[in-house]
């Protein structure tokens, strides 16, 4: 046991040092401009006008970027955020975590800056911002947005003591009006309106190997947590389906415990099965969840991708890789996915080597590449925008 500790703790410097150096060459007066690149692919698809893509940036750099594709143009532009902008700040900030549309406004939760960037849907200009320290993930329901918070630094230890918090956020005046105290790091969040139920994944990441293994069951009346579910370690990214099942992922501890996929009744709020796929992301299209990851291990030092499609009615896996013309040999690093829920084309993002740009790929319902683009540092998180 102390032998991983050292071993973690040892990764988690050196890549610390890493990101440093990275920011440390760069120019802070260095301003991306946006750059427009036209792809083969004009598709009509109705109501859905595109998609914006959040990359992440580089730890300590400031880079987090903001890009666009336009469906009727077939247009994708990289760091829209800066011309849309221009006198707001130079970059959008620290570490891009997560994206969300809800009604006329963009959502980008910037992790390492603390706060979360509120624009116009239509422009990205800057409508304002909520602070929140540490901030992971959001979700929405009424008037309300539910904002997950580590509350404490960026902090690998297995002594930290701050636990973590959902925020409550009037979306109109885009002031946090209340807090849930839940377990320590946690991270994605959905809601179950109908069922007057938040659901929190606790992850316990800064602790290891003391890893965190519950959701979260908040009352949305009272704001308050009920209850924990017992799952498994290190959790990551929810999401509920149409048969009222929550879908949970488990990063796994990067030794013998591997990361999968687990499902929650909501009926009865308890864990009913697993499903043997690493997760790193995924998004739910109907009952088709589609999942990426590069899993990685301490064991072998290895890193297993994989693309696969779970059928969560049946708690099937119908497929373990989706890319049917072996574009899948040239990415490096799977690391976001969305789905295009009228043509079922797949878009998978590939975060390379994690500190140089990108690269954004188109695949058909089939599985084979359409195109594919350059994007900003570790694109991560979707955003489909509706007209």
């Amino acid at each position: 046991m102390e032998k991983r500790i050292h071993k973690l703790l040892l990764q988690w410097t050196l890549i610390s040092a890493m990101l440093f150096v990275v920011a440390a060459c760069r120019d802070d007066k260095e301003l991306l401009m946006p750059e427009t690149e036209d792809v083969d692919d004009i598709t009509e698809s109705r109501d859905l006008a595109g998609f914006y893509l959040l990359n992440e940036g580089n730890m300590g750099s400031n880079k987090a970027t903001l890009d666009y594709f336009d469906f009727a143009s077939g247009q994708y532009t990289r760091n829209i955020y800066a011309e849309a902008n221009q006198t707001v700040v130079q970059e959008l900030g620290d570490v891009g975590n997560d994206l969300n549309i809800y009604g006329s406004r963009l959502y980008a939760v910037i992790n390492c800056s603390n706060f979360v960037e509120v624009m116009d849907v239509h422009t990205a200009r800057h409508i304002g911002t909520i602070e929140v320290p540490n901030c992971r993930y959001m979700a929405f329901s009424g008037r309300y947005a539910y904002l997950t918070s580590y509350a404490g630094p960026v902090l690998i230890s297995t002594d930290y003591k701050q636990i973590g918090y959902v925020a409550k956020i009037d979306t109109a005046t885009l002031q946090v009006v209340a807090t849930c105290n839940v377990g320590f790091q946690p991270d994605g969040i959905a809601v179950d309106a109908d069922g007057g139920k938040i659901y929190v994944a606790n992850s316990g990441g800064y602790m290891v190997p003391n890893y965190e293994n519950t959701v979260s069951v908040i009352d949305i009346e009272t704001f308050t947590e009920e209850r924990r579910i017992e799952v498994v370690n290190n959790l990551h990214r929810l999401c509920i389906d149409s048969h009222k099942q929550l879908w949970v992922s488990s990063r796994g501890d990067y030794f013998e415990q591997p990361s999968r996929l687990y499902c929650v009744d909501l009926q009865t709020e308890s864990l009913c099965d697993s499903v043997d796929v690493a997760v790193g992301s995924f998004w739910l299209d109907g009952d088709s969840l589609y999942v990426c990851s590069n899993e990685f291990s301490y064991e072998t030092y290895d890193n297993t991708a994989s693309y696969a499609i779970v059928d969560v009615k049946h708690h099937t896996v119908v497929t373990r890789n989706f890319i049917t013309d072996g574009t899948d040999e040239r990415i490096q690093v799977p690391y976001g996915i969305c789905v295009n829920p009228l043509t079922k084309d797949i878009f998978v993002t590939d975060a390379r080597n994690y500190v140089s740009p990108g690269v954004l790929y188109c695949f058909d319902k089939y599985g084979k590449k359409k195109w594919s683009v350059s994007t900003g540092d570790i694109p991560a998180h979707f955003a489909l925008h509706y007209k």
